[in-house]
């Protein structure tokens, strides 16, 4: 297995409309970062790229960084759990939850 290779898929969303999308892999969790609108890159996108970054310079492993992507994924309301469709744009957890 390519070391860049996740162990397992984070599943997204962009939204209704849109497929859902397996992120299989740091290169692709890259490019999902980097289309992300500028407006909305704070902290959280921050760490999830930087830690993406890292593993693509071997400072980190892909598993570290895929955490760090399903963090992001799930805090912006894109992550896709099985069964569980995503948030709508826009709309956050109340807190105390979890987001899907």
């Amino acid at each position: 297995m390519n070391r860049l290779q996740f162990f397992s898929s984070v599943r997204v969303s962009r939204g209704s409309g849109h497929p859902v999308e397996d992120i299989e892999n740091v290169a692709e969790a890259l490019a999902f970062l980097r289309e992300w609108p500028v407006g909305r890159r704070g902290p959280v996108y921050r760490c999830a790229f930087n830690c993406c970054s890292a593993a693509m310079a071997m400072q980190m492993t892909a598993e570290e960084a895929r955490k760090s992507f399903t963090g992001f994924a799930r805090i912006t309301g894109l992550l896709v759990d099985s069964g569980t469709p995503p948030l709508p744009v826009g709309r956050e957890a109340k807190p105390g939850t979890l987001a899907h």
